[in-house]
């Protein structure tokens, strides 16, 4: 069983972040870079999942979610 993930860097007025999002069964997983290592996301949406692992960027998570490809969420 093969997998694609979605690389993406996603852009704020005051930072950029390298994501990640894969589908497995249904179910989402995204993991963002972080100054303290990787954060995990997981949800039955891509959206979900990037929103959780995007956390640690509390004052840029909606303008860094807005620069998420909407390809990227898709299945």
């Amino acid at each position: 069983m093969t997998y694609e993930v979605r690389a993406v860097r996603l852009q704020s007025a005051t930072c950029s972040v390298n994501a990640r999002c894969v589908r497995i069964r249904g179910r989402w997983i995204a993991s963002a870079d972080t100054p303290s290592g990787p954060s995990l996301g997981y949800g039955t949406t891509g959206f979900a999942a990037m929103w959780m692992a995007l956390e640690p960027y509390e004052d840029a998570v909606q303008e860094l979610l807005a620069s998420v490809p909407p390809e990227v969420l898709r299945a």
